[in-house]
C-alpha cells in the first residue's frame, strides 16, 4: 500500500479586519433588507407644550409597504372611464436607496461634518506652528514619570462634560491634544481612545442634568428631573471609578510592553519625541494660549446655562446687541449667547482661531515655503475620512425612516412592556432600549420618539415613569460607547488608528460592568 503523502499544515486564514465603512454599509444593507419584512407603520402625532411634534401613545397603525394612488379620467373619444394606479410611496428600500442614504445622511449631519473639516484645518495650522509639540513636551518633562495620573484627571473632566451637557460629538476635537500626550508618555492610541470615550461615555450614561438625554426624556415622560439626580449620581460615581481603574490598568500593561497590536493602523497623530521638542518661544506660548482658550470657549458655549438659572451670558449678549454701532460692526445681532451655541457657531469659532494663529505664525509658514491656506486645506484633508464616516453612520437612520420601520419597532416595545410588572419593567425597558439606541443613535431623537409612548406604560404596570427615563439614559449611554452607528466613536477610531474589532475586544469587560451597574439601578427603580 502506497504511503500517503502528508499534506502540509495549512495555517488558518485570518479574516481581514473590517473597516468602519464596511461595518456601517453592512448595517445599512441589513436595515434595507428589514424594510422588506418588518411591517411598516406609523403613529399619529400631536404638538406638545414646547411646540414639538410627538407620537400619540396607542395610535400606532400599520401602513402598506407600497402605497398606490388611483387616478380616474374619461377618454375624450370613447367616453370610457379609465382607471390607472401609480405608486405614491414605496417603503421598501433597494440598492439605489442604500447608495443614496449616505448622501442624505451627509445632508442631515452637515453641521457636524463642516465642524470636523474646519477642526482638521485648525489642528493642521496649530501643529505646523510647533506650538503644541513645545507645550506638550514641556508638560511631560515636568511630570517626570507621573503621566499616568493624567488619565483619572482627564476622564473625570470628560465625565463632567458628559453628565452635564452630553459631551460626545464634541470630543472629536480633543484627540489632537490627548493622543500626542499618551504616545509621548509611553502609552498607545487605544489608551487615549479609552480616556476620551469611556470618560465622556460614563458621563452620558449617568446623565444627571444633561438636557439632551435625561432632560428631554424627563420632559417627554412628564417627570421631575431633580428626582433622578440621586440614582444617576450614584451610577456616575461607581461607573467612573470602574472606568478609571480599567483604563489605568490597561495603560500600565501597555507601559510594560503588552498590547502592541492595538494600534497597528497608523494614527493621524504621531509620537512626540521628547528629545526633539521645539523651543517654546513667546510666539508659540501665545498660540498655545489661543488654542486652549478656543476649547474653553467651546465648552462654555455648549453648556445650557439658562437651564441651570445662570443668565450672565444671556445678559451680556443682550447688552452687546444693545450697543448702537459696535453691535452692528461685530454682527452681535446675528449670533446667540454662549450656552445656546451649536456646531455652526463652534465651527466659526475654530475657523476664526485658525486665522488668528495663522497670522501669528505667518513668518514660520513663509520660511517653510507654505501658506495658511495650504496648511488649513491639508489639515482638513487629513481628517476627511472622519467626516465621511459621520455621513455613512447617519445613513442608517435615513433607511429606517424611509422604510417606516422605526415606529414599528417602538410599537413592539410598547406592547412588550405592557406584560411586565414590578422591578422587571425596568430591566425589560433597559433591554429594549439597547437595540433601539443602536438603531436610533440620536439621543434626543430617541427620547422624543419613545418616551411619550413608553413612560405611561410604566404607570400601567405599577412602576414609575422615572424608571423608563433611567433605563433609557443608561442603555443609550452604553450603546454610544460601542455602536458603529455612533459617529463620534467611529471618528475617534479613525483618528486613533484603532480598529473597531480591537475596540470591542478590549472594552468588552468594562462594558459588561457598566451593563450590570445599569441593570441593578433599573431593577431598583422599577421595584421602588
Amino acid at each position: 500500500m502506497a504511503e500517503q503523502k502528508k499534506r502540509p499544515d495549512k495555517k488558518p486564514k485570518r479574516l481581514k479586519m473590517l473597516s468602519a465603512f464596511a461595518v456601517l454599509f453592512m448595517i445599512i444593507a441589513a436595515m434595507a433588507a428589514l424594510t422588506w419584512v418588518v411591517p411598516s407603520g406609523e403613529y399619529e402625532y400631536t404638538t406638545n407644550d414646547a411646540g414639538e411634534e410627538v407620537r400619540v401613545a396607542g395610535s400606532y397603525h400599520e401602513v402598506d409597504k407600497v402605497i398606490t394612488k388611483t387616478n380616474t379620467e374619461v377618454d375624450s373619444e370613447t367616453g370610457e372611464l379609465i382607471i390607472t394606479k401609480e405608486v405614491e410611496k414605496d417603503h421598501r428600500q433597494g440598492l439605489w436607496d442604500v447608495v443614496m442614504s449616505p448622501i442624505k445622511g451627509m445632508a442631515e449631519r452637515l453641521d457636524v461634518i463642516v465642524f470636523v473639516l474646519i477642526l482638521g484645518g485648525f489642528l493642521g495650522v496649530v501643529m505646523k506652528s510647533g506650538a503644541l509639540d513645545a507645550a506638550l513636551g514641556g508638560l511631560l518633562k515636568r511630570m517626570n514619570g507621573k503621566e499616568k495620573w493624567l488619565i483619572p484627571i482627564l476622564m473625570t473632566l470628560f465625565a463632567i462634560g458628559g453628565t452635564t451637557y452630553g459631551m460626545q460629538e464634541e470630543t472629536v476635537a480633543f484627540y489632537a491634544l490627548i493622543i500626542p500626550i499618551m504616545l509621548a508618555a509611553g502609552f498607545n492610541t487605544m489608551t487615549a481612545l479609552m480616556t476620551i470615550v469611556l470618560g465622556s461615555g460614563v458621563g452620558v450614561l449617568a446623565s444627571t442634568v444633561n438636557p439632551f438625554s435625561t432632560g428631554i426624556a424627563a420632559d417627554a415622560a412628564g417627570v421631575d428631573l431633580g428626582g433622578l439626580l440621586w440614582i444617576q449620581g450614584i451610577i456616575l460615581v461607581i461607573a467612573l471609578a470602574a472606568a478609571i481603574f480599567f483604563t489605568m490598568r490597561y495603560a500600565a500593561k501597555v507601559k510594560a510592553g503588552k498590547y502592541t497590536e492595538d494600534a497597528a493602523v497608523g494614527a493621524t497623530f504621531k509620537t512626540l519625541e521628547l528629545d526633539k521638542v521645539p523651543e517654546n518661544t513667546t510666539k508659540r506660548k501665545l498660540i498655545t494660549t489661543i488654542f486652549a482658550v478656543t476649547f474653553v470657549v467651546m465648552i462654555i458655549s455648549l453648556i445650557p446655562w439658562a437651564d441651570f438659572g445662570v443668565t450672565v451670558f444671556e445678559n451680556f449678549h443682550a447688552w452687546l446687541v444693545g450697543l448702537p454701532v459696535l453691535s452692528t460692526i461685530l454682527g452681535a445681532g446675528h449670533n446667540v449667547e454662549l450656552g445656546a451655541w451649536y456646531f455652526n457657531e463652534i465651527s466659526a469659532l475654530f475657523l476664526l482661531s485658525a486665522f488668528i494663529i495663522g497670522f501669528i505664525a505667518r513668518k514660520e509658514f513663509k520660511e517653510a515655503g507654505t501658506s495658511l491656506t495650504d496648511v488649513f486645506i491639508k489639515g482638513s484633508g487629513e481628517i476627511l475620512g472622519v467626516a465621511i464616516v459621520i455621513a455613512v453612520a447617519a445613513a442608517i437612520g435615513v433607511i429606517m425612516k424611509e422604510g417606516a420601520i422605526q415606529d414599528t419597532i417602538i410599537h413592539w416595545g410598547e406592547e412588550g412592556l405592557k406584560n411586565a410588572n414590578g422591578g422587571f419593567v425596568g430591566l425589560l425597558a433597559y433591554l429594549f432600549y439597547l437595540p433601539m439606541s443602536l438603531l436610533v443613535p440620536s439621543t434626543s431623537g430617541l427620547a422624543s420618539a419613545s418616551m411619550p409612548i413608553l413612560a405611561p406604560v410604566a404607570d400601567l404596570v405599577g412602576s414609575s415613569k422615572d424608571t423608563m427615563v433611567i433605563a433609557f439614559a443608561n442603555a443609550e449611554g452604553l450603546i454610544n460607547m460601542i455602536a458603529p452607528t455612533v459617529a463620534s466613536l467611529m471618528a475617534g477610531l479613525a483618528l486613533s488608528g484603532v480598529s473597531y474589532k480591537n475596540w470591542i475586544k478590549r472594552t468588552a469587560p468594562i462594558m459588561a460592568v457598566f451593563a450590570v451597574i445599569s441593570m441593578v439601578a433599573c431593577f431598583i427603580m422599577g421595584a421602588i
